[in-house]
């Protein structure tokens, strides 16, 4: 399963859906199948909840250099559910737990998330090369005095009612004399929708409802202003792509949005009447062309960047060049001979501790666990067609 690259690797199928967590969970230990001659760098998307049931080696242990990419706001969607104060209450308390034994360092996409151990904040998205081409083509349209934009606002999302649709009906009944006259297109799917459509109609507001798609769907170029209410996300890849396409955006003062918050064509609201401002500047206003840095900053390149800074990966990717620091065998050698300090020796009591709470399958089924996803058998293995994992004590240094 080797991708090609001197430790690099994929591992398709090895997830299980929990459909009591809404989240995907690994099923059994992958770094069993990773060489330890290979383990240089792991990047774990998710730490939180990829680590929940985890049962094997600590990652830290397995490589030299371990960094978690926190993108959603658990706690947030938490909160929404039946006895959501105290779910959060407890997710919070593992979160801390599981990212502090398992990660070197964890880059939050923003200030919505959780403030988690070791953790800084910094957006690591970048948005697909085809919406900047339709920024430039726009720039291109008005440059030439043709009309770049010509249709109004529109909302696009998953019809839940956590992305953002309680929000934005809320505003809009509230204001509705305010915003006479004022249409929205709201493009979605998802298991509200008729719940959400209903609501609309009896508040008789002015909503379009029509089937989602593709952000950069021919039928969206059009569109001068989109409006994003929504205060869940944790960095909304759909308000970076309008305004990647040269649109202005109307979204919520939030965490979420900081990063937003530098580009002209980013109109945040504090108060409802502010959005009712906002809204109406978009309206009778054109937007401000992106200029060459602003347009960067939005691309995967500027992403990269930011990402392999605020890691560390530049110090560790140095080391690589530093005889002194490499083995015979070429593994960079990442850790102190010398003592590890208290810290150090917290984390792996937790490490420890977690090892052995999620080796217990009654409690690992009282918690949520996926029955049967704490080790791999052979005939996983087979059915993967992997090779048999390699047999490694998971010691933690205590």
């Amino acid at each position: 399963m080797n991708s090609g690259q001197k430790g690099a690797y994929l591992f398709p199928k090895m997830l299980a859906f929990s459909k009591e967590r809404r989240s995907i969970i690994p099923a059994g230990d992958t770094s069993q199948f990773i060489p330890s001659k290979d383990a240089d760098i792991c990047i774990l998307e998710e730490p939180e909840h990829l680590n929940w049931y985890h049962h094997g080696k600590r990652w830290t242990d397995k490589f030299n250099h371990v960094v978690g990419v926190v993108h959603t706001n658990y706690l947030e969607y938490i909160k929404r559910e039946k006895n959501g104060a105290l779910q959060a209450f407890l997710v919070k308390h593992i979160n801390n737990w599981v990212t502090r034994a398992y990660c070197h360092k964890v880059l939050r996409l923003s200030a919505a998330t959780q403030d988690l151990p070791k953790s800084v904040i910094c957006n690591v998205h970048g948005v697909n090369p085809k919406f900047l081409k339709i920024g430039e083509k726009v720039a291109e349209e008005r440059e030439l005095g043709q009309q770049a934009f010509s249709k109004g606002a529109y909302f696009l999302g998953k019809m839940v009612w956590a992305k953002g649709y309680k929000e934005l009906i809320d505003l809009l009944a509230k204001h509705k004399n305010d915003l006479e006259g004022f249409k929205l297109d709201v493009y979605g799917n998802g298991e509200d929708a008729h719940e959400v459509q209903s609501t609309a109609k009896r508040l008789n507001l002015n909503l379009n409802f029509l089937k989602g798609r593709d952000h950069a769907d021919d039928s969206l170029h059009g569109y001068k202003v989109f409006i994003n209410p929504s205060v869940s996300d944790v960095l909304c890849t759909a308000t970076a792509e309008a305004l990647a396409m040269g649109k202005f955006v109307v979204c919520a003062d939030h965490p979420s949005n900081e990063f937003f918050r530098s580009f002209p064509n980013c109109l945040t609201y504090k108060t409802s009447e502010d959005f009712v401002a906002k809204v109406k500047e978009a309206m009778t206003k054109e937007p401000q062309p992106l200029t060459p840095e602003q347009m960067y900053n939005l691309s995967w390149e500027a992403a990269t960047q930011r990402f392999v800074e605020y890691s560390e990966l530049d110090r560790v990717l140095n080391s690589e060049h530093d005889p002194a620091k490499v083995r015979p065998n070429g593994k960079i050698i990442a850790k102190s001979l010398s003592m590890p300090n208290f810290s150090e020796m917290v984390d792996g009591g937790l490490a420890f501790a977690h090892y052995c709470l999620t080796g217990n399958e009654l409690l690992r089924l009282c918690t949520g666990a996926i029955p049967g996803t704490r080790d791999y058998d052979k005939q996983h293995c087979k059915d993967l067609r992997l090779l048999p994992p390699q047999v490694e004590n998971p010691i933690y240094g205590l």
